[in-house]
């Protein structure tokens, strides 16, 4: 295989020319995101099976040759976790390349485990020892010495052969379509949208505030994502989420009270006291219709509901027993209680999640399926239908190909 280290527009011509009639490319980048809101794009590395690359584009001034070839929508482009990549072409471009295939996504199919990392599912799948040494490297800082460019490499070089191996075992098992969905959310440019509306929702120890309290923080963590995309800082840097949880606890009404927040810098609560008041006071105005709803959150549930969830669980881990693949993979805890409570939102109702459990989710809630135990071995039976045999796993339940 040819490699190369891409540092001027000829360069980069010249390797866009040697990879425009491929059928496939694997791509990966290298960013920073220590320091900044949108990911500081440092490197990229593309292959096929005959060349690889690293592309600089701290050094390259004109990259429209290499967009062409990624947003060609004829060029299946492989990646490995590929959402954050992903998202700098949406943040610098405005725009998401096509036909995109994830392996991570993919090699959960095939019994590797929920969200295998690259080495891992490397080694699995190719029996190749990954060298980890520059995981941690500064991708900002020039020159890269040799042990950088070759890791960089490493990550398409040995990606195109996991991307023909993963999808051979999927055709061979009749799940090379069950993805699509997946895949089309991965391009959907309202996947990389930032919606300071819901920003809320993603603070861990809101569901311990109620009514007001929850219109507080909706405003306040909206106010902190607009201005942490303005000044392209990390959300943290403009104030902690533990900061906005007791803003929104206490809900005060002056500076002084802002000030006896524990942990929060006067300096901050000086300059911004003000505006944070002002904050605060129009979502306690608001009226209680307007405040977020309970189904916006993780449900309550009542001991029935918990015992609910239990038996769907217990579903779930049987056909994807079944199928080999990881419950969470198909399903999360949050989902299965979410369906418990009559919510029927959960991903596991749609696309191949549907197909592997989510029919027979429902039928449990309809009473049209339960769980029996013969010999230690869970089986799940239909309502009316002769039992099923002891070893029903192996056997009657086992999965038809799709």
């Amino acid at each position: 295989m040819l490699e190369f280290y891409v540092e001027t527009n000829e360069q980069l011509t010249n390797l866009c020319r040697q990879l425009e009639d491929s059928t496939w490319l694997t791509v990966d980048t290298e960013f920073i995101r220590e320091n900044t809101y949108y990911p500081e794009f440092c490197l990229l590395q593309i292959a096929n099976d005959a060349v690889a690359a690293c592309v600089d584009p701290l050094a390259i001034d004109d990259l429209s040759d290499l967009l062409s070839l990624l947003y060609n929508p004829s060029i299946v482009k492989v990646f490995h976790a590929g959402r954050q990549d992903l998202e700098i072409f949406y943040h610098r471009w405005q725009k998401i390349p096509t036909a995109v295939y994830d392996t991570q996504l993919a090699a959960t199919l095939t019994g590797l485990g929920d969200q295998p990392g690259y080495a891992a599912t490397v080694k699995a799948v190719l029996g190749i020892e990954l060298d980890k040494a520059h995981v941690r490297t500064n991708w900002r800082k020039r020159p890269l010495d040799e042990g950088q460019i070759r890791y960089a490499l490493n990550d398409v070089v040995y990606l195109g052969r996991l991307y023909q191996k993963i999808v051979a075992q999927l055709t061979g098992l009749g799940r090379e379509n069950w993805l699509d969905d997946d895949f089309r959310i991965l391009t959907d440019p309202a996947t990389y949208q930032s919606l300071p509306d819901t920003q809320w929702k993603r603070i861990r120890g809101q569901q311990k505030l109620r009514g007001k309290q929850l219109a507080v923080l909706k405003q306040l963590a909206a106010w902190r994502e607009r201005r942490a995309v303005k000044k392209n800082r990390p959300r943290q840097w403009i104030i902690s989420n533990e900061n906005l949880l007791q803003l929104a606890r206490r809900v005060p009404r002056d500076l002084s009270q802002i000030l006896r927040i524990n942990d929060l810098d006067p300096k901050f609560a000086n300059r911004f006291g003000k505006e944070l008041l002002a904050l605060i006071e129009d979502a306690s105005a608001t009226s209680p219709e307007e405040w977020p709803r309970e189904t916006d959150r993780s449900p309550r549930l009542t001991p029935q509901q918990e015992a609910l969830a239990d038996l769907l669980m217990c579903t779930l881990r049987v056909r994807a027993s079944e199928y080999n693949i990881n419950p969470t993979s198909i399903a999360s805890r949050g989902d299965i209680e979410k369906l418990a409570t009559g919510d029927r939102s959960p991903e596991v109702l749609r696309g191949w999640r549907q197909k592997v459990a989510g029919n027979d989710l429902l039928r449990v809630l309809e009473g049209r399926l339960y769980a029996e135990v013969r010999s230690g071995r869970i089986n799940l039976v239909e309502v009316d239908s002769e039992p099923s045999p002891i070893n029903s796993l192996q056997s009657s339940n086992t999965p038809q190909q799709h």
